[in-house]
């Protein structure tokens, strides 16, 4: 006998398990009819009815509900995320899920609740020291080399980031920093998660995602130490929390919001295919400008080469070289005139001056006289008896001495 068959004798399959669960709650007459209050903390409008969640502030406890379809026209008020309610229905358990939850027949308001003022009241103040303004938000890098992504690598928006990174800029270096997105310790996890990158200096957009849920599951990003973190990065953020009903603090502090992972990898980064595309544009447009410059230059030549040609230029250029042939025949007879009334003149002076030569003069037997200081004699008057003087002949000089002066 095997060990285990007394206790396989004695287990319950889930379903039974299951089944004697729904019997304990939905056969207690207390739970047939019952008041519950609470506040809504998300509301889901589906085609069969509403469905939303009620939770307690003070504990944090919560529970499902549903208002069917055909109960939905008979509400006092509808459910609203952050109001507080009264709701009347009956507890029933949901096998496929093994959930309970409360089948709402009425809900009436209660004012506001507790989370949505202490939500709205935390806004305020954030709004009021400027951390949501317009003007602080960063444009994010065209072409971005590192993007880090602070999320719970278990989360299935990790996969959604990598493969939409993967697919849209293929050599993108992406990093994770882990952290926890849901539960009490998740705040002090992602500030940290956005402290190891910015320590770590290489990212250039942080991208800050979780998955859908419900609001309560999302209050990690509505806790002011994460709403700081965002605001103070140094490093542009893109928020992509997953839900699209609500928006968090965390959305208004970060410098693109883009409510989903997927979304949030699409804007992060520009597609490659697009980049191609433009890239294309643009040498198609370069091609067809310098095509068109080209066209343009050679009209121009062609209108310059029909004007050369309307100007005859060979039958111009002959004509000049006539001109230029024919003051070339006149410079050269000038010059040839010149030079020989020059040579005229010349001789002419040669002349003259061979007729003024003293030595001419003297070679026709004509002599000159000169005293001892080489002074000419010119007249008698300037000699005396026995004085010496110089004869300059044609050639030679004598000294002769002065005899007797003749008058």
């Amino acid at each position: 006998m095997n060990s285990l068959d007394p206790i396989l004798e004695s287990a319950l399959s889930v379903g039974g398990l299951t089944a004697y669960i729904q019997s304990l709650l939905e056969d207690d007459p207390r739970l047939h009819q019952v008041w519950v209050t609470g506040e809504v903390s998300s509301a889901n409008p589906h085609p069969s009815g509403i469905f939303f969640t009620l939770q307690d502030p003070a504990t944090q406890a919560s529970i499902q509900a549903v208002v069917w379809r055909a109960q939905v026209a008979r509400l006092t008020t509808s459910p609203a995320v952050g109001v507080q309610v009264i709701v009347l229905g009956q507890v029933q358990v949901y096998p496929a899920r093994g959930q309970y939850r409360l089948v709402v027949w009425q809900l009436l308001p209660a004012g506001e609740g507790l989370l949505a003022l202490r939500y709205r009241q935390l806004r305020q103040r954030l709004a009021a020291e400027g951390l949501f303004a317009l003007e602080r938000k960063r444009a994010l890098p065209a072409h971005p080399q590192t993007i880090a992504v602070v999320t719970s690598p278990q989360a299935a928006a990790w996969g959604d980031i990598q493969r939409t990174l993967k697919q849209r800029y293929p050599g993108l270096r992406v990093l994770l920093s882990p952290a926890i997105v849901q539960g009490e310790q998740a705040p002090a996890t992602i500030v940290a998660a956005i402290e190891r990158v910015i320590q770590d200096g290489r990212a250039e957009v942080l991208i800050l995602a979780r998955g859908g849920g419900a609001s309560e599951d999302l209050a990690c990003f509505n806790d002011e130490r994460v709403i700081r973190a965002v605001a103070l990065c140094p490093i542009p953020v893109v928020a992509g929390i997953g839900h699209q009903r609500d928006e968090s603090l965390a959305d208004l502090a970060a410098d693109v919001c883009a409510h989903t992972p997927t979304a949030a990898a699409e804007q992060a980064v520009p597609r490659w295919a697009d980049l191609w595309a433009a890239h294309q544009r643009r040498w198609q447009a370069l091609q067809q400008a310098l095509q068109a410059a080209y066209l343009g230059e050679q009209g121009h030549l062609q209108q310059l080469r029909a004007r050369l040609q309307r100007l005859q230029l060979d039958r111009t250029l002959q004509q000049h070289q006539q001109t230029t042939t024919w003051l070339r025949q006149r410079l050269v007879q000038a010059t040839q005139q010149t030079y020989q009334q020059a040579d005229q003149q010349c001789q002419h002076l040669q002349q003259r001056l061979q007729t003024l030569d003293p030595q001419a003069v003297l070679a026709r037997g004509y002599a000159v006289v000169r005293q001892e200081t080489g002074e000419i004699v010119r007249t008698t008057q300037s000699l005396t008896p026995a004085q010496s003087v110089v004869i300059q002949l044609a050639t030679g000089q004598v000294r002769a001495t002065i005899t007797e002066i003749l008058s």
